[in-house]
């Protein structure tokens, strides 16, 4: 069973490795792996909705640790 602390800690470390090859200075599959994570980006939540989220529902989301 995922806790809220591990399940918070992959959406943030899922967003961070968004954020890295969103920046990507090499262009791989021809753009695709880029394009796709910038498209994930402009959806996905920041520490301060996990925040949030984890406050009205401490038992599915935890206060997101910066690591």
């Amino acid at each position: 069973m995922t806790t809220a602390s591990e399940r918070t800690k992959a959406v943030v470390e899922t967003r961070e490795l968004l954020q890295i090859l969103a920046r990507a200075d090499e262009v791989t599959v021809q753009g695709l792996v880029q394009s796709v994570a910038v498209c994930l980006l402009r959806h996905y939540p920041m520490d301060a909705d996990l925040a949030i989220s984890a406050v009205a529902l401490p038992g599915v989301w935890a206060y997101p640790k910066r690591g």
